[in-house]
C-alpha cells in the first residue's frame, strides 16, 4: 500500500515538474499511479495475500484447537502441552464458579 503511495506521489511530482497545477497533478496521479500500482506491484500483492492466508489458516487452527480443548477433547499430540496449561488455567475458573 506504501508503494502504491509513493508511486502516486512520483506521478504527482513529476506533473508538476511540467507545470500542471498541484491539484490536478494529484487527481491524476491517483487515477494513473493506483491502477499502475497494481500492476507494477503485482508479485508484492501475491507475497501479502499468501502471507495474510497462511496467518489465516494458523489462526483457524489455533481457534480449532482451542474449541477441542473447551469441549474436552484433547489431541494425543497437543496432550501434555495443552494439559498442563489447561490445568492450570481451568483452576481458577473453578474457583470463580463456586
Amino acid at each position: 500500500m506504501l508503494a502504491r503511495f509513493a508511486l502516486v506521489a512520483v506521478v504527482a511530482v513529476v506533473l508538476v515538474l511540467v507545470n500542471v497545477p498541484a491539484l490536478v497533478a494529484v487527481i491524476i496521479a491517483m487515477v494513473v499511479g493506483f491502477p499502475l500500482g497494481l500492476l507494477l506491484f503485482r508479485s508484492l500483492a501475491a507475497r501479502v495475500t499468501a502471507g495474510l492466508a497462511e496467518r489465516g489458516e494458523r489462526r483457524r487452527a489455533e481457534r480449532a484447537k482451542l474449541r477441542a480443548q473447551l469441549r474436552g477433547d484433547v489431541d494425543d499430540e497437543a496432550g501434555g502441552d495443552s494439559s498442563e496449561s489447561g490445568a492450570a488455567g481451568d483452576e481458577p475458573g473453578e474457583a470463580g464458579r463456586s
